[in-house]
């Protein structure tokens, strides 16, 4: 059975170029059917038929209120919701958000070689990595620590490398339930390069399957 995926990707803050490229790999990470959409009348219909919604590096205020409702009551009633990288710097003014996402972007050092640790091998998204990944992003500091509400699969190791600013505990990926839906977030992303490495498509595509409940 073909399962069909939304690949959101509006921004209306800063645009990053790994869009096209992380749009054209979640069209090849497994087997799905995507439609991708910049349009947010694409999130005021209805979902129902998604196995799973995708944000791939939205930025600012991306949905309205109708998409806002429908977004909620998708996952709410057991939709399965996928947030890259930027999808932490969207939808500020909506308080669900940040609930449903589990923490929200603050800053992020230079794009730079460093190290994720893996905290679960439990998960899709994580059970085929190293202890600790070698991997070059931007290493997210997000405004608040989100392991009391989240399962947390991996973290940064900020001693790796330069202007880490949450300390010794700082979650980089991780996922939660949402009602009856999952959400699955992953802080990593931020360049064309990411969505060519074999490491972080199996990670991505992980995240995707558990989300959409075809993997657990």
């Amino acid at each position: 059975m073909t399962h069909r995926l939304l690949a959101y990707t509006r921004t209306t803050a800063y645009r990053h170029d790994s869009i096209p490229a992380a749009v054209a790999a979640v069209r090849t990470l497994g087997d799905f059917e995507v439609d991708a959409s910049e349009d947010p009348a694409a999130l005021e219909a209805p979902l129902d038929r998604y196995a799973a919604v995708v944000f791939l590096s939205t930025s600012g205020e991306v949905l309205t209120p109708a998409g806002r409702a429908r977004l909620a009551a998708y996952v709410e009633s057991g939709g399965g919701f996928v947030g890259v990288h930027a999808a932490a710097c969207t939808e500020y003014a909506w308080p669900y958000y940040g609930e449903l996402l589990g923490a929200r972007f603050d800053k992020h050092p230079a794009y730079q070689p460093g190290k994720a640790l893996v905290e679960d091998h439990d998960h899709p998204s994580t059970r085929h990595l190293p202890a600790a990944w070698q991997f070059t992003d931007e290493w997210y500091d997000f405004r608040t620590n989100p392991r009391a509400s989240v399962r947390v699969l991996a973290s940064a190791d900020e001693s790796s490398y330069d202007g880490g600013g949450m300390g010794p505990d700082h979650p980089l990926v991780w996922c939660r339930d949402q009602g009856r839906g999952r959400v699955f977030y992953t802080a990593l992303g931020h360049a064309p390069e990411a969505y060519e490495d074999q490491d972080f498509r199996a990670h991505l595509l992980g995240g995707i399957n558990w989300a959409a409940g075809l993997e657990d």
